[in-house]
């Protein structure tokens, strides 16, 4: 297939073609309790894997995130996620995990765990980078019993900068220590079109992957599909976050989803590994529930049809004016002071859509008094500008509210 051709024309196409094969078996996959009688979809043993842009690697495409409490005896979730397959953990530094998952990995063997980790250069100005990048290398890897990462991020960089030269050195360096196989960096906020076009002017020696938002909701994002084109030519491999797109109270939106071999969330994800530009994506899981849900859908081999891609498109246009997608670099810009809109909009939606209130109110409170205090500042600017509608002076409200 023509990359640069391929978007949402082509995943209607794809979904089309196995439209009738999915609707005629009329089954669900374990989630549903209206189909569960029905004859199950035939399921891979393992969760698939798909090559990591030019690195040779296969890797899972479900992709086991590291954010959560683990169990620091034996980690029931972590065991059942490798046992199907998804042997990829994407921890970090400040998710505070470290401890725990050493212990799986002296439990399961340290090469039998594709290992990332990564720790962030905040405001790219650092006069020395490596010296604080390389401290939290060294204290991850005494954290998690190794004394390698099979990939090592930058993690949730936000400007073009931090892709220079004396930060690329940095990770030639840890290459060339042994320290780690593979570098990549992830994104998180709204300028990740910039990022990729500089990360593909480097190439995939460089920058081995990226790990960025993406979900149902961008496939007409003519600039970010073009940005995503110029990386895999480049060979960088791409993994999707925040598939989810999670929205506050999407519960009845849940329940007008209709199809008869997915949920929701299922089809969030299977939206997202619809396109083939994609390696894996990684998910929050903290519980067996979501591990089953998330895990089946990467192992069925029934791709989404033209009606269940029809009502994500639609889902996502009835949800935009709920949904930050974290431009900053646009609304905050539009108001005096420091004051930061998508930071706080992104943890009101932790409580909201993840249920995770303790870390949604910790980060909140972790930000300095003029940075979410809203009071007496001009919202007018910021919310006409905000791509998606958002009624901004609202939503900060809430979070004060709910959060402080």
């Amino acid at each position: 297939m023509n990359r640069d051709t391929f978007g949402r024309r082509e995943l209607f196409k794809r979904a089309a073609s196995v439209g009738a094969a999915g609707l005629g078996m009329g089954v669900a996959l374990g989630v549903n309790e209206a189909h569960a009688q029905a004859p199950e979809i035939p399921l891979a043993a393992k969760v698939p894997t798909k090559k990591l842009g030019t690195t040779g690697e296969d890797i899972p495409i479900l992709l086991m995130g590291g954010s959560n409490k683990f169990d620091m005896t034996f980690d029931k979730m972590l065991h059942r996620a490798h046992k199907m397959g998804m042997y990829y953990i994407d921890g970090g530094r400040k998710y505070g995990s470290g401890a725990a998952i050493g212990v799986f990995l002296e439990q399961v063997g340290r090469d039998n765990v594709w290992l990332t980790s990564k720790s962030g250069l905040w405001g790219g100005n650092d006069p020395d980078p490596w010296e604080r990048y390389h401290d939290d290398f060294i204290k991850e890897l005494a954290d998690l019993k190794t004394d390698h990462m099979d990939m090592y991020f930058l993690h949730g960089i936000k400007h073009t900068e931090v892709l220079g030269p004396d930060y690329m050195k940095m990770a030639d360096r840890l290459k060339k220590e042994g320290k780690t196989k593979y570098f990549g960096f992830s994104c998180h906020d709204g300028n990740v079109v910039d990022l990729m076009n500089k990360a593909a002017t480097i190439g995939g020696d460089g920058i081995n992957a990226i790990m960025f938002r993406y979900n149902f909701t961008m496939y007409g994002d003519l600039e970010l599909n073009k940005a995503m084109d110029a990386c895999v030519k480049a060979g960088i491999g791409l993994i999707g976050m925040k598939t989810q797109s999670s929205v506050p109270k999407d519960g009845e939106m849940v329940k007008k989803f209709q199809s008869n071999t997915y949920t929701l969330h299922q089809a969030r994800l299977k939206a997202a590994w619809a396109d083939e530009r994609i390696t894996a994506c990684v998910s929050g899981i903290n519980n067996m529930k979501i591990l089953k849900e998330n895990s089946t859908a990467a192992r069925s081999q029934v791709e989404l049809t033209a009606k269940e891609m029809t009502q994500l498109h639609r889902f996502a246009a009835q949800t935009a004016d709920q949904r930050c997608q974290g431009c900053s670099e646009i609304c905050e810009t539009c108001v005096d002071g420091n004051l930061k809109i998508a930071d706080q909009l992104r943890y009101l939606m932790y409580d909201d859509s993840y249920g995770d209130h303790g870390q949604a109110q910790a980060l909140y409170r972790a930000l300095d008094a003029d940075q979410r205090d809203f009071e007496g500042v001009d919202l007018s600017a910021a919310m006409r500008a905000c791509p998606q509608g958002i009624n901004i002076a609202e939503r900060l409200a809430e979070a004060k509210v709910r959060l402080a």
